[in-house]
């Protein structure tokens, strides 16, 4: 009687240990998701939605399936020990089998296989983020380096670390330049600290491919120059005289601005901008 009483349960109790497993973790994605605005959508959020709808479909599954399913009936044992007899009636009607537990945890594990399974590299997302750019520009005041003003540079020059990891994927399908405005011979010190850092270690980026000038006008007429797909830059005014001539930009600013053209995206960081952040 109480092995009846386990089975004819176990579909139901399935489904709620199903449901509370992935309510959850399919919270916390959508939580991240809506609280995006659509501009600002990268494959990370797409991944959310795909394991939103994986696990509709498994929990689709097992509803459909489970309680369903014709209840096979188990041969009886001819010869059963007393102490087995008594172990099987003092498992108490509302705790489930191991076998029933495997079934629940198969589609679990299986879920959570391939959202792990979709979820797109770092060098997968910033490809898609440049959307298949070929050529970048990147300033290196407050992008790459932690200093904001060519006056800091005259002291020292220091590389954001969390930034490493991101400049070596872009230059793995990107042709990198950087640049920025230096007062004096700040440019050994710059360089130094890129390549302290590790940035030229890939073979992507050279120290010819980092450009110094005096003025903001120099840099953008870099930019003019190289005609990127991509510029990354700080300076507002830059990315509104460049918004005609580059097919995309990146600001990077701590607050966003009011007005910006269809072409320039906003963040503030350049991880961030890459979900790194």
């Amino acid at each position: 009687m109480a092995e009846s009483s386990s089975s004819s349960s176990s579909p139901t109790e399935e489904i709620v240990r199903l449901i509370k497993r992935l309510s959850g973790y399919v919270a916390f994605k959508m939580s991240s998701l809506f609280s995006t605005p659509i501009r600002n959508l990268d494959s990370r959020s797409v991944g959310a939605i795909a394991g939103l709808a994986i696990a509709v479909i498994f929990t689709w599954r097992a509803i459909r399936t489970q309680p369903g399913e014709p209840q096979r009936r188990r041969p009886k044992r001819r010869m059963q020990s007393a102490e087995s007899s008594s172990a099987a009636a003092s498992i108490p009607p509302d705790v489930s089998s191991p076998h029933e537990d495997n079934g629940v945890q198969d589609v679990v594990d299986q879920f959570f296989r391939l959202e792990k399974y979709h979820s797109p590299t770092l060098g997968q997302i910033v490809r898609q983020r440049l959307s298949e750019g070929r050529k970048v520009t990147c300033r290196l005041l407050g992008v790459i380096l932690e200093e904001s003003s060519p006056e800091e540079l005259q002291k020292q020059a220091t590389v954001r670390p969390s930034v490493v990891e991101v400049l070596l994927e872009i230059t793995k399908c990107c042709d990198l330049y950087l640049m920025e405005r230096v007062l004096d011979d700040s440019e050994a010190r710059v360089l130094q600290a890129l390549e302290t850092a590790g940035v030229f270690t890939s073979g992507g980026l050279v120290k010819d491919k980092v450009l110094f000038c005096s003025t903001e006008v120099g840099r953008t007429s870099f930019v003019r120059q190289l005609e990127p797909d991509w510029h990354i830059d700080t300076n507002p005014e830059i990315s509104t005289q460049l918004a005609r001539f580059i097919k995309f930009q990146l600001q990077v600013s701590a607050a966003k601005p009011e007005r910006t053209a269809p072409n320039v995206f906003t963040s503030q960081s350049i991880e961030q901008f890459f979900g790194c952040a």
